[in-house]
């Protein structure tokens, strides 16, 4: 593993997506292994939370690339993204789901009811086991400090490609595009669920 540089991730999301497959994500005490994520390319992308353009809310979508973009929704949960793209382009990657390598007691305190698989699988559960929340929406990933991303030095494995969960694509109609990246046959990835066509704050 190797600390992630800023212009590795300044790249459109749809590239660095799949990069961030076995990276290590760490907050505080605890890392986790991406295993799942899915790509926003902002303004063009309906999906994305800035396909209106920049609010108080998106800012941190538009840069510069390797911070972090936390948005609470259903009135409950927490969910994080990788600030990717040329600063000023709002795009990022959200982490759908991962394993916990490090910091395993923690993790269970703030999900003491789930099993050891479970932890962060799934967006939400893994920003809960980070302790990630709205405090933390603009973190720098590349500063290295207590908040990071490092990358593996050798290719995770099969990395298969799917549609984002309860999103469509890019031209808004229904149709679906397979912007969610994955490990294959990885325990950690989170169960996909088609879902009624919705924005993903909704």
């Amino acid at each position: 593993m190797r600390p992630a540089r800023r212009d590795e991730l300044a790249a459109a999301a749809l590239d660095v997506a799949p990069r961030l497959l076995g990276a290590h994500l760490r907050h505080g005490e605890v890392t986790i292994r991406l295993t799942e994520v899915e790509a926003y390319e902002g303004e063009s992308d309906p999906g994305s939370h800035a396909f209106r353009g920049r609010t108080a809310r998106t800012a941190s979508m538009f840069g510069p690339a390797g911070h972090l973009y936390v948005y609470f929704t259903y009135g409950m949960h927490h969910c994080a993204n990788v600030v990717c793209g040329p600063e000023g382009r709002a795009s990022a990657v959200l982490l759908r789901a991962g394993e916990v390598v490090e910091g395993h007691e923690t993790a269970r305190q703030r999900r003491p009811r789930s099993s050891a698989r479970d932890l962060a699988r799934g967006p939400a559960r893994l920003a809960q086991c980070l302790g990630l929340d709205l405090s933390d929406d603009g973190l720098d990933l590349c500063a290295g400090g207590s908040t990071g991303v490092d990358l593996p030095a050798e290719p995770p494995g099969e990395v298969r490609t799917g549609p984002r969960v309860g999103v469509s694509g890019p031209g808004g109609d229904g149709e679906t595009f397979p912007w969610r990246f994955w490990l294959a046959d990885d325990p950690y990835v989170s169960a996909y669920r088609p879902a009624v066509r919705r924005r993903r704050d909704e």
